[in-house]
C-alpha cells in the first residue's frame, strides 16, 4: 500500500504519505489564501522524501470538510483527478474527525474550525472516534458548549465561546492517512459545504430604460 492523504479544508495545506504501517513523509503549510499554489508542491515534496512517484500510489484519501468553498474544492478536485488519472480509489474523511482523532481527549469535547463570516464549523465528540452531533455551522455563541474542552482554530479564534481550548489547531494529513490506512469506513470524495458559497450565478439582467 502507498496511500496519499491531504486536506485543504482549513488554512492548513497538509499532505502525508502512508505505506500501511507508518507515515513515510508529511508536509504542512498554513496559508489561508494559497491552497491552489501549495497543494501540488506539497504532494511532490512528500513523494520525493519517500522516494516514490505518482504511479506508485495505490489509494488517495482527502479531507472533505466542512470548509470554505474555495480552499475545500482545491483538495477535492485534486483527489478526484489523481484517482482518475492513476486508476486508484479515492476516499474522504471529515476534517473535524481528523482533528478529533488527533486531540486524543477522554470524555465529551468540541471541535471547531473557522468558517469565516464570524461562524464556525463544529461537532461534538464522545471521544476521538465517536461523533455525537454534527457537523454543523453557526455563530460561536450559538454552539451548545457545556463546558467541555475544545480543539481547532475556530475555538481558538473565539475564546469568549470556547474557554478551554486544547491543541491541535489544524488538521494533520498524517492523522488522516492513519485513519484511511487502518481500513475504517471512508466517505465519498464529496465536499461538506454546509452552506451556500459566496459566489452565485448572476440573475437576469434588468432592462435599461433610456
Amino acid at each position: 500500500m502507498l496511500l496519499l492523504a491531504f486536506d485543504t479544508a482549513t488554512p492548513a495545506v497538509t499532505v502525508a504519505l502512508h505505506d500501511g504501517d507508518r507515515v513515510l513523509a508529511e508536509s504542512t503549510t498554513v496559508d489561508a489564501r494559497r491552497h491552489g499554489e501549495l497543494l501540488a508542491p506539497g504532494i511532490a515534496r512528500v513523494l520525493d522524501a519517500a522516494g516514490a512517484a505518482p504511479h506508485d500510489l495505490t489509494a488517495v484519501a482527502v479531507g472533505v470538510g466542512p470548509g470554505p468553498y474555495t480552499g475545500l474544492r482545491v483538495g477535492l478536485v485534486t483527489a478526484r483527478a489523481l484517482g482518475a488519472a492513476l486508476g486508484v480509489p479515492v476516499g474522504g474523511v471529515c476534517t473535524l474527525d481528523v482533528l478529533a482523532r488527533a486531540a486524543a481527549l477522554d470524555g465529551p469535547f468540541l471541535v471547531a474550525t473557522d468558517a469565516r463570516r464570524r461562524e464556525v464549523y463544529w461537532a461534538r465528540y464522545a471521544d476521538g472516534r465517536t461523533c455525537l452531533h454534527g457537523p454543523c455551522v453557526g455563530r460561536p455563541a450559538h454552539v451548545p458548549n457545556r463546558g467541555e474542552p475544545s480543539v481547532g482554530a475556530g475555538a481558538a479564534r473565539y475564546p469568549e465561546a470556547f474557554d478551554d481550548v486544547r491543541p491541535p489547531e489544524h488538521p494533520s494529513a498524517a492523522v488522516l492517512a492513519g485513519i484511511a490506512a487502518a481500513g475504517e469506513a471512508l466517505l465519498p470524495p464529496r465536499p461538506l459545504y454546509l452552506r451556500r458559497p459566496d459566489a452565485v450565478i448572476p440573475g437576469r439582467a434588468k432592462p435599461v430604460v433610456r
